[in-house]
Parts: structure tokens; sequence; C-alpha cells
């Protein structure tokens, strides 16, 4: 399961009177992307309205502050985050609202950017003040400078100096515009609802609303929504191909699809071959509520042993990685997993799960199931060990996080008190996702953008 925390979720659609309520309901779709906080900018020909707040979607919106987000408007962008860059504070909730020469610029920001901290050093050298700690601001400060050239040149020219992974949405001079990092690390989505065109981190939030999806936006590109018109830009040459291969084994709801690829689908076919490398003698398979459940029922049909729900989870609290500290993510899993001691009790139960990260949530499983009268625990990790950091997004920045970086299999195995651990190896993983263009740089180092440490090193 990974640890601290995971991508945001972006949202933004053009032209329609229900343009506030239909992103509402869209960043419903994508809380399972971020629960530190939401926010909605709506836009219309009588300026602009915000909204933004911690806690879940359903915490930050009632049916007032939607009714002064909907009046006089057609255009909105929406966020929901976790914090990879920025403290968790309502100051970095975002999208972020600046006012600039050429009037209001709204952003919606999923992802990471690797050299913010140095272009911040050198806007504020040259006098720019900043509100927030967001990498996004440093995006915002850019475009202000170049806003005579119009927000679409504006943004790619701001764009073509940040390094990193990010899908940007963003209003501008009555436009929503949406750019993809050149490796297409994060996710964008295009799609359409009537005449108005959406855009999404994932392709669910379409569903829920009722929109057709048409197409994934490319790498470097940068499309332009103006009344019922799209256009699309190549803002950006395109790098070498990189989607975050953990929005396969982890982040993307199940319903979603990625590169054409049903993410239920891949994660069985994952469970799958993970079976037939490492099979097991055992009474049941159950997986770690929700995302290690399609790769769960994957491994039970490929190794012939009974799925079992051996967990049960607390819908009302949110997905562990997204607490800020060790401590709450450790509380976060006491309150949102419990084991069904009637299913697993004095049974050998294959636990599979999707990754491990730090190591401290695993441990922590292994131990409820053995308290619940598991006799035996047997771990299987339905992706390589995760043993480089991540800049792009997922926030695990030093390989001292990280419990696979130095250790074996054995030594990890004993520290999560499981009585045997395996894990699908790196070929099984592509080949089985069958996407192409993969970052797998957590588990092999390679890493589609250059980045560097603290210690000025890789």
């Amino acid at each position: 399961m990974i640890g601290k925390g995971d991508h945001c979720g972006v949202f933004g659609i053009g032209l329609s009177p229900r343009a506030a309520q239909i992103t509402h309901h869209a960043l419903y779709a994508l809380q399972h992307r971020g629960q530190e906080s939401a926010g909605i900018v709506a836009g219309g020909e009588g300026g602009v309205e915000i909204h933004r707040g911690m806690g879940l979607v359903s915490e930050v919106f009632d049916a007032d502050v939607l009714g002064r987000l909907a009046r006089g408007t057609d255009l909105a962008v929406g966020h929901v985050r976790y914090s990879t860059t920025g403290e968790s504070s309502l100051a970095n909730a975002q999208p972020l609202l600046v006012r600039y020469r050429r009037g209001h610029l709204a952003l919606a920001h999923n992802g990471n950017l690797v050299n913010a901290p140095a272009l911040r050093e050198e806007l504020e050298r040259e006098g720019s003040i900043f509100q927030t700690t967001l990498d996004t601001e440093v995006v915002a400060h850019l475009v202000a400078r170049l806003s005579d050239n119009g927000p679409e040149q504006a943004l790619a020219t701001s764009l073509a100096r940040v390094r990193g992974g990010y899908a940007l949405v963003a209003l501008a001079d009555r436009k929503l515009i949406g750019v993809r990092d050149p490796s297409g690390i994060r996710p964008l989505a295009l799609g359409r609802l009537g005449k108005a065109f959406v855009l999404a981190s994932e392709s669910c939030a379409f569903d829920t609303v009722g929109a057709e999806f048409l197409r994934e936006v490319g790498p470097g590109e940068m499309v332009v929504v103006e009344g019922d018109r799209l256009r699309s830009l190549p803002a950006l040459p395109p790098g070498r191909p990189a989607l975050c291969v953990f929005e396969f084994i982890y982040i993307a709801r199940p319903d979603s699809n990625l590169h054409g690829l049903n993410v239920h689908a891949v994660r069985k076919e994952l469970g799958r071959r993970l079976a037939r490398a490492h099979p097991v003698a055992a009474d049941i398979v159950t997986g770690v509520p929700d995302s290690s459940i399609s790769a769960a029922s994957g491994y039970a049909e490929a190794a012939g042993i009974p799925y079992e729900m051996g967990l049960v989870k607390n819908r009302y609290i949110g997905r562990t990685f997204i607490q800020p500290c060790q401590e709450a993510r450790d509380l976060g899993v006491t309150l949102k997993l419990n084991p069904l001691r009637k299913v697993v009790d004095g049974r050998r139960v294959v636990l599979v799960d999707d990754s491990i990260v730090r190591g401290t949530t695993s441990r922590h499983i292994v131990r409820l199931l053995r308290e619940a009268g598991a006799r035996e625990v047997h771990l299987r990790i339905a992706s390589p060990p995760y043993r480089w950091p991540c800049y792009f997004g997922i926030d695990t920045s030093s390989r001292e996080e990280l419990v696979a970086a130095e250790r074996d299999v054995e030594e990890v195995r004993r520290l999560v008190g499981a009585d045997s651990l395996a894990y699908l190896n790196l070929e099984d993983l592509v080949d089985g996702v069958k996407a192409g263009g993969l970052c797998l740089a957590c588990f092999d180092g390679d890493y589609p953008v250059p980045v560097f440490d603290a210690a000025g090193g890789r």
C-alpha cells in the first residue's frame, strides 16, 4: 500500500450554465485522489467566484456555496488535493486564483515541479511576492510576467521553463485550458458533455457527470476551449513517454480507463501473474480494500484458492496515504480496516496488496490478521520492490523512507511479520500493463526527467 501521499485530482468544464454544479459532482468522483482540501473557481462574463476549504468535498461545499458559485458563471475548474509540495493548509488549497493585467487566472495542478524551488528563488530575487508554498504559484508568476502574449502563449512559454510531471487545468480570458507535461507522467483526459468540453484527471469523472470520453490529452499538448470550440496546440516538445505506472497499480479508480486499458482489468491480470510466479499453499485469498481487490481476485482465480473478504473497510475514512504524518497514517489504518475474525480465524491467508513503500501499513495489517486468528499470513505484492523516491507527485522524497531501498525480500518479510513475502517482478508488471511508455523510476531508478535530491545527487 502506497504511503504518505499520492496525486491530486483536477477537473474543468467550458461553457455550461451548470458548470459549477457539474464540477462539484466530478470532484466527488475524484475524491480518492486527494482528501486534504477541495476547491472550485467558476467564471462568467461578470467575473469569477471561488470557494476552497479543508476536508472532503462533502465538507467543503453546501447548497449556499454552490448557489453563489453558480450565479452568472458558465466555466469552472475544480481540484482535490493532498500535499506533495507545500504544507497542508487553506492557503495552499487549490485552484489557485490570481489577478493579473489581463484579468483573472485560475490554476488547478496535479503533479510536482522538480525545479520549482530554483525558479521561486529566482523570481523572489526579481521582486515577486509569493502567497503560498505551492509550486503551482511559480507557474502563475511566470504567466503573469508574459501576460501581453495572451494566456495560451504565456502558459506555454512558462511551462517550457519548468521540469517535472503535471496535468494543469486553467481558466483565463473566458477560456478553459488544459496542458499535460511533455512525458505524460500525469494523466489528463478530454471529454464532452453536450456542447461543453470537459477535462479530468480520470475518465471516471466523466461517467459521474454523464460526459462522453473523447481521448487523452497528449504529452506536451495544450487544448484550448473557447465557447463550444476546441483547439489543440503542440505547446511543448514531447519527451520520453512515461505515464506513472502507479496510476494502474494504485492511484486510479478501477472503473477508469488509461491508454485505452481498464484499470480493474490490468490489476486483475497483475494478480494472475503474481499467483503464477509465487504460489503458496493457503486456504483463502484476501485483498486490502480498495486498490488491491482487483489484484487479489486475479490471484485467487489463477491460484484456484477461494477469495474471501478478510478485511472490511470503513468507507467514511479516507485513504491512509493521504495522512500527513506516520502517526496519523497508523491511526487511519486502525480506523479504516477491520478483519473478519470468522473468515480468517484458523486459516492460512494470502494477503494481496498493491505495494509496500514504508512498510508500516503492511506490518499493521499483518498484525491485525494474526490477532483475528489467522494461522499463517503470506503477503503477495502486485508490484516490484519500491526502491527509489518519486519526484513527480508521490510524496516519497528520500530513499531512507523506503523499506525495500536497502533491504532484501527476507529482511522486509521479517520487518512486516509475514510468514512469506513475494513481489511481482518488473517484467511481469510491464507485460501485464501492456501500456508502453511507463515511468518505472520508483522500481528501477530510471527517471524520465532529470532530478536531483537535496544533496545534489540523483
